[in-house]
């Protein structure tokens, strides 16, 4: 009963690709407000966006994500679904009893944790793409010497040309570039995100139905995203510029660097950028993966019963 079950880990790939579908363009959009320059406000964001780059603008390195964020996505999902299923097993002697607010919260920060050593590649990857059209030459910037290109071409030419130059460049490390930001980011966000789900798909349901409709997932899923964002923001806006930081030069030393550095410059305001474009995303982003997510598991079970009656 406490095994591991590998149909959480499909229902999160199915409920990740989903998510990318549905948040990128609001995703581009954020980064651009949270590590870029000159933009102001959101709306006067995504006008500039789509006024220099059209509509292809919103949806740049997002190939990347496509892949990548529909496993990291099953391995958030499997690994927290499995791991309440093993805490229920070890404390309450049945897997399938109904988990703790201590269950979730566990179950929470092991899927945060473990999400981090495939999450920050992605995150960088996606980062470094979404960013490389920012106008350094106008910005007075003294260019790194080892930046590939030329003053006004893209760096990247793709996220594999991406990962290859970061390797070739900064090595394993750089890869790496914003892990503890992510961790203090995901842990925390992670346990946002699953525990109001969770409360709020049983608050939903109706008496007497024995799961959740598609609309209760849908509502639930959308303000657990919305809230899990609000809490991710501070450290979100950190681990973009961590992660931003190195396409033209190096600005930052480090996590506590970058916290002291853009609040001398900027003060506690700072760390809200981004803050309504990441809610508004929040909402449909985890909506559309909740949905992906328990319809397919849904589906997969009931096939598993017909198969095996």
């Amino acid at each position: 009963m406490g095994s591991v079950q590998l149909q959480d880990f499909v229902a999160g790939l199915v409920g990740g690709i989903a998510s990318v579908v549905t948040s990128h363009p609001l995703d581009t959009v954020k980064t651009r407000l949270q590590a870029g320059q000159g933009y102001g406000n959101t709306l006067k964001c995504v006008l500039t966006v789509y006024r220099n780059e059209s509509l292809a603008g919103f949806f740049k390195g997002m190939s990347f994500p496509l892949a990548s964020i529909g496993i990291y996505s099953s391995v958030v999902f499997g690994v927290f679904s499995n791991t309440q299923r093993i805490l229920s097993q070890l404390r309450h002697g049945d897997a399938a009893a109904a988990p703790s607010l201590t269950d979730m919260t566990l179950a929470s920060i092991v899927a945060g944790v473990i999400s981090v050593g495939i999450g920050t590649p992605v995150e960088l990857v996606k980062i470094r793409l979404q960013m490389q059209t920012q106008p350094y030459t106008k910005a007075n910037v003294k260019l790194d010497s080892t930046v590939p290109g030329s003053p006004g071409s893209p760096v990247y030419r793709g996220p594999i040309h991406c990962l290859r130059t970061i390797l070739q460049k900064e090595g394993i490390a750089g890869i790496y570039r914003g892990n503890v930001a992510m961790l203090l980011r995901d842990v925390p966000g992670y346990c946002a995100y699953f525990i109001p789900y969770a409360m709020l798909c049983d608050w939903i349901t109706p008496d007497g139905s024995i799961s959740p409709n598609p609309f209760s997932i849908w509502v639930a899923g959308g303000v657990a995203g919305a809230v899990s964002w609000a809490v991710c923001t501070p450290m979100d806006v950190v681990k973009s510029r961590l992660q931003a930081d190195g396409v033209y030069l190096n600005q930052y030393k480090g996590t506590l660097d970058c916290i002291l550095q853009s609040y001398q410059n900027e003060g506690l305001k700072v760390f809200c950028r981004g803050l309504v474009v990441s809610t508004v995303r929040g909402f449909p982003s985890s909506a559309a993966m909740f949905l992906g997510y328990e319809l397919s598991l849904k589906a997969m079970k009931r096939c598993q019963t017909e198969t095996n009656p």
